[in-house]
Formats: C-alpha cells, sequence, structure tokens
C-alpha cells in the first residue's frame, strides 16, 4: 500500500500470516527504525508534511515511547514491570468493585433524564473510574486526562498538538508518581514509584508506562462499551441471547466476538522486518515496513466464517484484536473483564433500552484511531 508519505510498507491481510509475523523474531516494533510505517493521518490548517505548524518545529515526544514500542529484551524487562497488577487472579478480584460500579452509574442513569447519552453517562465513567483506582489516580481529574487523551487519537490533532497533549499527561502522571513516592499507598502508581527508588526503572519510564495504561485503559474500554451496545441494539437477536443468558460462559463468548466483529483499534499493527522474511510466496525486505490489518484477519473467511456477521454463538477467542506474540495487549484481562460485567449487567438492569435517535444521526469517530461513537442517544 502506498501512505500519504510515498512509502510503501506491504499490507498484511490475513490471519494466518498476521500471527506468524507478530510471533516472528525478524520483525521489530521500534517506530525510530528506518522503514517503520508511521500513521498516515492528513495533516491539519496550517501544518505541513513533516508537522511543522506556523513555521515551527513539532513538540519531540520520543521520551514517551514506551515499552510497547520497544524490542525484547528489553521490551520483556520492562513489561514484567506492570504485569502483576493485570494477572487473572488479581483482575478476577477487582470484580466485585466494577459490579458496584456499574451497578451505580446504571442506577444514577435510570434515576436522571431520558434520553440520556449513554458515552457521557456509562460508557467513559466505567473504564476510566476502574482505571483510576488501578493506577491511583484521582478520578475528579477525569476531564484533564480524557481531554488530552481524545487530542492524542483524533486524526484532525496535528503532529504538534498531538505532542503537546502527551507531554501535559506525561507532566501531570509525572506529578503523581512523585507524590506516590513521598507518600506510597496500594496502586500502580505507587509500585512503580517503588520501582524507582530502587533503580529498576527512570522516572521517564514509569511515568511513559503509567501514561500508557492510563490512556489504553479507559479510551479502548468506553468505545468498546459503547459501540457494542450500538451493534447489540441494531442486532435485537444477538441483544436477546446476551441479555438471557444466565451464566458467565455465553456473556464472555460475546465479549470475544464483539472485540472481534468490531476491532475498534483502526490503525492497524505496525511493524519493519529486521532480516528479509519469505513468507506467503513474498519476500519482505529488510527494512520494509509492514501494516498487519487485524480488523481484515477478524473477517478472514479461513478461520471466522460468515465474519461479516456479528454471530455471539461463534468461538472467537483467537481474534487478533488484542495484537499477539509478546506484544498482545497487556490489560486485555482488565478490559475483557470489565466487558463481560457491563454486557453482563446493562441490557438486564434496562431491557427496554433502545437508540434514541436515528442511527444515521450518530456521530461516528471516522476522526480517530480508535473506533467508536462521540455520542450515543439512549432511552427506555
Amino acid at each position: 500500500m502506498r501512505l500519504r508519505d510515498g512509502s510503501t510498507p506491504w499490507a498484511v491481510t490475513r490471519y494466518a500470516e498476521q500471527r506468524a509475523l507478530l510471533a516472528d523474531p525478524r520483525v521489530s516494533v521500534d517506530p525510530t527504525l528506518p522503514g517503520y510505517p508511521g500513521p498516515d493521518v492528513p495533516h491539519g490548517d496550517g501544518d505541513d508534511e513533516t508537522g511543522h505548524v506556523d513555521g515551527q518545529e513539532p513538540a519531540d515526544d520520543s521520551h514517551l515511547l514506551s515499552f510497547m514500542n520497544m524490542d525484547d529484551p528489553e521490551h520483556a524487562r520492562l513489561r514484567r514491570m506492570v504485569t502483576a497488577p493485570f494477572a487473572i487472579k488479581r483482575i478476577e478480584a477487582m470484580r466485585p468493585a466494577v459490579q458496584k460500579t456499574v451497578d451505580g452509574l446504571i442506577d444514577d442513569m435510570l434515576a436522571g433524564p431520558r434520553p440520556t447519552d449513554l458515552v457521557e453517562a456509562f460508557a467513559l465513567p466505567v473504564p476510566s473510574l476502574v482505571i483510576c483506582e488501578l493506577l491511583g489516580v484521582p478520578y475528579e481529574d477525569h476531564d484533564f486526562f480524557q481531554a488530552n487523551s481524545k487530542a492524542v487519537i483524533m486524526r484532525s490533532s496535528t503532529p504538534t498538538q498531538r505532542a503537546e497533549a502527551h507531554q501535559r499527561l506525561f507532566a501531570y502522571i509525572g506529578d503523581l508518581l512523585d507524590a506516590k513516592r513521598r507518600d506510597p499507598d496500594e496502586a500502580l502508581l505507587s509500585e512503580l514509584g517503588e520501582k524507582v527508588e530502587q533503580g529498576a526503572l527512570t522516572r521517564q519510564q514509569a511515568a511513559a508506562m503509567a501514561v500508557l495504561l492510563l490512556f489504553a485503559g479507559h479510551e479502548t474500554t468506553a468505545n468498546m462499551i459503547a459501540l457494542g451496545t450500538l451493534a447489540l441494539l441494531e442486532h435485537p437477536d444477538q441483544l436477546a441471547l446476551l441479555r438471557d443468558a444466565d451464566d458467565p460462559e455465553p456473556v464472555a463468548g460475546a465479549v470475544d466476538e464483539l472485540l472481534r466483529y468490531l476491532n475498534i483499534p483502526h490503525l492497524g499493527m505496525r511493524r519493519v522486518a529486521l532480516e528479509d522474511i519469505e513468507i506467503a510466496g513474498q519476500t519482505i525486505r529488510a527494512g520494509e515496513g509492514m501494516i498487519l490489518l487485524n480488523d481484515m484477519g477478524n473477517r478472514d473467511p479461513e478461520v471466522f466464517p460468515d465474519g461479516d456477521r456479528l454471530d455471539l454463538r461463534r468461538d472467537a477467542r483467537r481474534h487478533v484484536t488484542f495484537s499477539f506474540g509478546v506484544h498482545q495487549c497487556l490489560g486485555q484481562p482488565l478490559a475483557r473483564m470489565e466487558l463481560q460485567v457491563v454486557y453482563g449487567t446493562l441490557y438486564k438492569r434496562i431491557p427496554t433500552l433502545r437508540l434514541a435517535t436515528q442511527l444515521d444521526d450518530i456521530p461516528f469517530k471516522h476522526d480517530a484511531f480508535i473506533y467508536g461513537v462521540h455520542e450515543l442517544p439512549v432511552t427506555w
């Protein structure tokens, strides 16, 4: 494929080749390497092809790169620093608290006005409250980090605006990290602060990790809650299957099928070859970029027959929405658990939930890297 900057990375569309390349040590995730395919985004007003705005140099956010942009062994070393809080056992221990949060927000919705915006009233608060609790970030600051997260993911943001939003998040988390180092608690930021004190992490590395977790922990799940609800409302037969489910297994299956069907990250998985790689009758040369289009992999008919159809009875556990291999999403146990609680509760508590507008009038996030809806007016 040809990108806006004239580069021509490989488009990898099939599931088998995506999994093979994601598990191949000859493939790098390092965006600083020549040939790595950067985001192919349109530039905003006054912004030229190099990211200059009004004659100024774009802000430098290279220090914000986290372990997700690193190869092993450094990737593995840093990732281990934050693996424990996302272990299945610890995530499952959070389930009752997440259930209480979800029930409380539904109570507030039911007591509030109709129609309401599900994004504002429910989809954003659920994961924001959860990730704030996990990290040790004050929830009262959610307007700040949500606004800056939005600036990062909007395609209309210039490179400078995106970098400056990163900088604001980095400064905010850095100050919190310093406070936790002085007065630690049980949250993850305090654990990262302890790693800094021990010399295992630099302050910069710890802050970059926390920014990544804060951003990924609320933005992606919020979009899945709202867009998943919309998909179910548009497929009432599938919604009925979920609403009438009495045990957790079909709910967990529905979560994976919605993750497969919606695949909300819309950048693809970007990599660059470190050596020549022969695959599917083609040769990817060293230094050539590749974009592994997981939304297409998730609809590969060889793996997911009739993949354009939402089918909550489908076994979709092998989807690549969370990537695959050593760089698969660290937070997937948390995301799955939150979505299981949400999808297993919301439609039972509000069985008459329905759209309060026409589908054509819903503002979709065609202008963002993570797909979703800006608003979702609902009533009951």
